[in-house]
């Protein structure tokens, strides 16, 4: 098991929108965990959640009475499920869930934003959070269960760093059964090990009945198009300078 802290490459600006993307993802967490009881956590995941089901036009009712255990005799209004694709991204179900993207979000997002740009590293963020919930939806089209969670978002920004600093170093807190470490790996390692634990988790989802737990096509929809994002933009970068007499 492993964690990225920091990394060793220097800022090339203030990225301003990293730290809201931080902010608004907290504070989001902390209405849901410290202003609402329990019940009132699930349908507030329930109404602003991803359901696959309810996106592919199931109809709302359907999806309540599959969760009416959890929610009693509590009625809600389920969201048109295009406006949740935009919503599930900045809402998490536990601490763990939102310390770790958090921390993945911190470590990687500033350099990539530093890279693109404030503007173009919103329309990235969101793209890659939208392509992310969209294979998800493709995978399992009938899920009656939530998706919530930066992670989609986050894989993006990995894969995009991925392709511009392949090289650059990364901090790991290491943990071997009761034995922690740090150690120093190039992103390419960090990254693409981290990429292909998703892969074959993806892949092993895929034998299993749905039950909960991680969305790994997710993970897998955002690093993908955080990866292609930046090769094209880097190639398209490269191309104009190369034309420019710049290279």
């Amino acid at each position: 098991m492993f964690f990225p802290y920091k990394d060793d490459n220097p800022r090339i600006l203030i990225p301003y929108v990293t730290y809201s993307i931080l902010a608004v993802n907290v504070l989001v967490f902390v209405y849901q965990t410290f202003l609402m009881g329990p019940m009132a956590q699930q349908v507030f995941t329930l109404r602003f959640g991803l359901i696959p089901a309810h996106f592919w036009g199931g109809e709302a009712g359907t999806v309540l009475e599959y969760h009416r255990e959890l929610l009693g005799r509590t009625e809600i209004q389920l969201l048109p499920g295009i406006v949740t694709l935009f919503t599930a991204p900045f809402i998490h179900a536990g601490w763990i869930h939102i310390i770790g993207n958090m921390l993945f979000l911190y470590v990687f997002a500033d350099n990539v934003e530093g890279a693109l740009g404030h503007v173009r590293f919103v329309l990235f963020y969101l793209l890659t959070a939208l392509a992310a919930g969209f294979l998800h939806l493709v995978v399992v089209p009938g899920s009656m269960l939530p998706v919530v969670g930066a992670s989609g978002a986050v894989s993006g920004v990995l894969g995009a760093y991925l392709v511009r600093y392949p090289r650059a170093r990364i901090h790991v807190l290491v943990f071997i059964v009761i034995f922690i470490t740090t150690i120093r790996l190039p992103a390419m390692v960090v990254l693409g090990f981290w990429f292909a634990i998703q892969a074959v988790s993806g892949l092993v989802s895929l034998q299993a009945q749905p039950v909960g737990g991680v969305a790994w096509f997710e993970h897998i929809g955002g690093f993908v198009t955080g990866f292609t994002y930046m090769a094209i933009f880097s190639w398209g970068r490269k191309f104009l300078f190369r034309r420019d007499g710049y290279s």
